[in-house]
């Protein structure tokens, strides 16, 4: 892809109809622009996250151009997009930092350069009014607690647990351990590694990592996981060692939901609790860069409050819940109608 695709504009299709009375409050009078970086846009979890914000930056009539760039994992394109962005004018950005503190100093640019700078999910690092307008994080230590709480109904004497994450020190993983440990108290034993697994939340890693740790240790409880879709290609690898999939504490994705249908029947040990796994963190992190740049009313919330989803144990809030007729790479706890999904994943 060139960088000039990467940064294509999308249409907007801002409709001179829009009642007034269907303008959210975060939505101002002035007119501007909006753009949505992203360090690395090539997942499923992703393409729905970005059409999430355009979806979102839609419902203001006041955003009269919204530009999109994808870093592609590249740290070097990621903070060229961000000084490419600045340079052309626009007036607000908000941004998934996923080389965290690296793209800093551009950020840190484009904020004296008088952008309206919004990073949001990933800590880079910084001050508010100082390198950027505001962060917008997410509730990673809550969907600890929640995990946490979980575990301790279906397991009250304690038990076994795996804690697998992404890569190396990310400060989501830490900071869901942290809740867990808030909760959790020494009955429970991780038998990862400090402070987790890392999995860089590949599927390929993730399978490596499970098949080495089921040999490891002959009693797991528990897995948790913050990227359940990345679990289900490696999940069947406890079949391989003649054993029950363990109870799983997760994020939510159609494709684990799907799975959990298709064998639980076989694992009677397979439980599972997700929480919502974020996509609109997107939605709010766009509403204030849109209000701060259009003179809107900015939200009340700053951080990213994930809801539990389901809970096949109680079937509250929500039972377990596939929908076989969609494609596995969407979630259901999104804002985002189903079918937009599907499109937004190219299914």
């Amino acid at each position: 892809m060139t960088a000039a695709c990467a940064v294509a504009t999308l249409t907007m299709g801002l409709a001179a109809s829009t009642a007034l009375a269907q303008t959210p409050s975060w939505c101002g009078p002035n007119e501007a622009s909006l753009a949505l970086l992203d360090g690395f846009g090539g997942n499923s979890w992703r393409l729905v996250t970005t059409a999430s914000g355009a979806e979102e930056a839609a419902k203001c009539p006041s955003i009269t151009q919204y530009e999109y760039a994808d870093g592609q994992g590249d740290t070097q394109k990621a903070i060229s997009d961000i000084n490419s962005m600045a340079a052309r004018g626009i007036k607000a950005m908000v941004v998934f930092g996923d080389a965290g503190p690296a793209v800093l100093p551009a950020l840190t640019n484009a904020h004296r350069a008088g952008t309206i700078v919004v990073p949001y999910r990933v800590n880079v690092g910084g001050t508010e009014g100082e390198n950027y307008a505001k962060f917008i994080g997410s509730s990673f230590f809550e969907d600890g607690v929640s995990w946490g709480n979980w575990i301790k109904e279906i397991l009250p004497e304690g038990g076994n647990l795996l804690f697998l994450s992404g890569p190396a020190g990310n400060s989501q993983g830490t900071d869901e351990l942290a809740g867990m440990k808030s909760v959790l108290d020494d009955k429970y034993v991780f038998i990862n590694p400090e402070p987790f697994a890392v999995t860089n939340w590949d599927p390929s890693l993730t399978q490596q990592v499970l098949s080495a740790e089921i040999a490891k240790n002959d009693k797991i409880d528990v897995i948790v996981s913050d990227f359940g879709p990345s679990l289900v290609g490696a999940l069947p690898v406890f079949a391989e060692f003649g054993r029950s999939i363990p109870a799983l504490a997760t994020s939510d994705g159609n494709s684990l939901s799907c799975f959990w249908e298709e064998n639980k029947e076989a694992n009677p040990d397979f439980k599972l609790f997700t929480v919502a796994t974020g996509n609109d963190n997107v939605r709010l992190a766009v509403q204030w860069a849109v209000a701060l740049a259009t003179g809107g009313t900015p939200p009340t919330d700053e951080i990213f409050k994930a809801p539990v989803y389901e809970n096949s144990v109680s079937g509250t809030p929500n039972p377990v819940t596939c929908r076989p007729d969609l494609p596995g790479s969407i979630y259901l706890s999104a804002e985002m109608a189903d079918d937009a999904q599907a499109k937004a994943v190219g299914q």
